[in-house]
C-alpha cells in the first residue's frame, strides 16, 4: 500500500488533548522532531482559546529542542517518563509543572506493555526508509521504537533525509516475551545479533509519512580540563592493576560508559593504554570517542542503543558503513540495558556521581536531594549488574564551594551493595569486599579533596564508631545545610551537633 503523505501540521492535527505519545529516539538521536514541533504550536493556540491541551509523552531517554523544549514551553506536558537533559523542562519539572517519572530506562517498554502507563494512542517514529509492507527502518537509535509501535492505535513515521538508507543495517529489532513466556536472550557477546533490522508492523496503522530533512540535535559536551584527564588516568590505571592482579581477564571485558565529557575522557585514556588489548563496548549512548576508538582499532566491536555523535561523525558513519557495518549494532532500550545480558557478558560500568558519601552509597539525579538534574538514565541497569561497578566524579565543585564526597547522600540512587569503586581526580577507593568502616576510610583517604579530608574525619568523630554504619543523624546532612546557608561546605562547623 502507499501511505499518505501529509505535512507536519496535519500530522500534529491527529493528536488529541489527553493523548499519550510514543516516541522513537535515545537521547535527541533518532527521535521525532517536526510533528513535536508541530503540536506545540496547537497547545499554545488551545491555551490561547483557554482550552486545555496536554499529552503524555513516553521516550527511550531524552529528546531535542523540537521535542522536550518547545513542547515545555508551550505547557503541552501533563507526564513524561523517562530520562531527559533539556533545561526548560528540568525547570518546570522542578517547579512542580509536569509530572515526571524517573525509572530505569531497561523497564521504560515493559511497563508500558504490562500496561503501568495506561495506552499509547500515537506513536511517532523516525524513520531513514519506511516500506509499503509496513517495515520501519529507524535512524540513529533504538529506544522504546519497537514497543510503542506496537501498543499504539496509530503510527505517524517521520521518514528523515538528514539519516542516510544506509543507517538500514544499523539495527537489531527484538522484542522478549512478557512473562510467564519469557525467555533468556540469546546475546552471548556483544557482537551477537538476533532480530531484524527493521520494525515490523501493520501497515494499516500508518497513518500518514511526513517527509523532513532535519538533522539530530546533537549536544555538545564539554572539552576535556586537567581533572577529567586525570579521572580517566585514574580509571585506566585501575582496570591495568585488576588485569595484571588475574581480576579482569588478559582479554579484558566489554565496557559500559555514560554520557558527558568525564566518559568521553575515561574512553580516551583506555584507548591510549597500551596494557589494555583492544575491546569490545556494551553499552547505550555511543558517543565520538568510540567511533574514533573503532578507526583506532582500539574498539574492536560496540554494541549500543544510540550513536549520541554529532553530525559530522554520523555522517562519516554512514559514509563508511563497508567499514562499520560489522562493527556497530543498535539495540532496543531493553536489550541494550538489560540486567541479564550486563551479568552474562561481565561489563564493566563506568557511570557519574553527583555526589557520593562516605560508606559508598551514590546520588546520579537530585541537586540538594530535592531537585531533579536529568535522571537515573540507565546507570541503575548496569552497575546493579555489573562485573565491576564504577562510579566517577570531580571531588569538589564550583570552586571548591561544594565537595562530591559527604556524610550522607542527599538522595539515593545507587546503594553500597552495588557500588564497587569510586574515583575522582584526587585518586581511586576500591570498595570491594570492605566493610562500611574500611569503605569510609578508603573513599575520604583517597578520593576526598584535601580542603575536606579533615571535616569528613571529624565527621565520623561525631559518632560512637561502635554501629554498623556509624552516623551523627542530626549533622548527617551538615555540609548540605551549610552549603544553603553559607554557600560554602567548607564552613561546616560540626560543633553545632556535638
Amino acid at each position: 500500500m502507499s501511505f499518505n503523505r501529509i505535512s507536519a501540521a496535519e500530522a500534529a492535527s491527529l493528536i488529541k488533548h489527553g493523548y499519550n505519545i510514543g516516541l522513537s529516539g535515545f537521547t535527541p538521536a533518532g527521535t521525532a522532531k517536526a510533528v513535536t514541533a508541530e503540536l506545540a504550536k496547537i497547545a499554545e493556540a488551545e491555551h490561547a482559546k483557554g482550552n486545555p491541551f496536554q499529552v503524555g509523552i513516553f521516550t527511550g531517554a531524552s529528546t531535542g529542542e523540537s521535542c522536550d523544549g518547545v513542547l515545555t514551553r508551550a505547557k503541552a506536558i501533563r507526564y513524561r517518563a523517562p530520562y531527559t537533559t533539556n533545561k526548560d523542562f528540568r525547570m518546570a519539572v522542578n517547579n512542580g509543572e509536569i509530572a515526571y517519572n524517573d525509572i530505569h530506562l531497561s523497564q521504560m517498554a515493559q511497563e508500558l506493555r504490562y500496561g503501568f502507563m495506561g495506552q499509547v494512542d500515537v506513536a511517532i517514529i523516525e524513520a531513514c526508509e519506511v516500506t509499503d509492507d509496513g517495515k520501519i527502518y529507524l535512524t540513529a537509535a533504538g529506544g522504546i521504537a519497537p514497543t510503542v509501535c506496537r501498543l499504539a492505535k496509530h503510527i505517524i513515521v517521520e521518514l528523515n533525509a538528514a539519516h542516510s538508507k544506509a543507517a538500514m543495517g544499523l539495527h537489531d529489532v527484538y522484542e522478549p516475551l512478557d512473562p510467564p513466556y519469557r525467555r533468556e536472550i540469546p546475546i552471548y557477546q556483544p557482537s551477537d545479533r538476533i532480530g531484524t533490522p527493521y520494525i515490523q508492523v501493520d501497515p494499516k496503522k500508518i497513518v500518514g509519512v511526513v517527509e523532513t530533512n532535519w538533522p539530530d540535535e546533537a549536544r555538545a559536551f564539554s572539552a576535556a580540563d586537567p581533572v577529567t584527564d586525570q579521572i580517566g588516568r585514574n580509571v585506566a590505571d585501575f582496570l591495568v592493576s585488576d588485569m595484571k592482579r588475574g581480576i579482569i581477564p588478559s582479554t579484558f571485558l566489554p565496557l559500559q560508559s555514560g554520557v558527558g565529557n568525564i566518559a568521553n575522557a575515561v574512553l580516551g585514556a583506555l584507548g591510549h593504554s597500551t596494557a589494555i588489548p583492544a575491546f569490545n563496548i556494551y553499552t547505550e549512548v555511543i558517543q565520538n570517542a568510540v567511533i574514533g576508538l573503532i578507526r583506532d582499532g582500539r574498539v574492536k566491536f560496540a554494541s549500543g542503543c544510540s550513536l549520541t555523535v554529532t553530525n559530522d561523525c554520523l555522517n562519516e558513519v554512514y559514509n563508511d558503513m563497508k567499514f562499520f557495518g560489522d562493527k556497530l549494532v543498535l539495540r532496543p532500550s531493553e536489550i541494550s540495558n538489560s540486567p541479564e545480558i550486563v551479568r552474562r557478558l561481565g561489563i564493566i560500568s563506568i557511570n557519574t556521581a553527583i555526589e557520593a558519601d562516605i560508606y559508598g552509597n551514590v546520588n546520579s539525579t537530585h541537586i540538594g536531594g530535592t531537585k531533579m538534574m536529568n535522571g537515573i538514565g540507565g546507570s541503575g541497569d548496569f552497575t546493579r549488574n555489573a562485573y565491576i561497578s564504577i562510579f566517577t566524579c570531580p571531588s569538589v565543585t564550583k570552586e571548591g564551594r561544594i565537595s562530591a564526597i559527604v556524610p550522607m547522600v542527599s538522595h539515593h540512587d545507587h546503594s553500597e551493595h552495588d557500588v564497587n569503586i569510586i574515583v575522582t581526580e584526587q585518586g581511586v577507593a576500591d570498595l570491594r569486599g570492605k566493610s562500611p568502616k574500611e569503605r569510609a576510610q578508603a573513599i575520604i583517604e583517597n578520593c576526598v579533596h584535601p580542603d575536606y579530608k579533615n571535616i569528613l574525619w571529624d565527621y565520623l568523630k561525631l559518632t560512637d564508631g561502635k554501629a554498623q554504619t556509624p552516623h551523627a543523624i542530626r549533622a548527617a546532612l551538615g555540609m548540605h545545610a551549610e552549603l544553603a546557608k553559607s554557600g560554602d561546605m567548607r564552613n561546616t562547623d560540626w560543633a553545632q551537633y556535638a
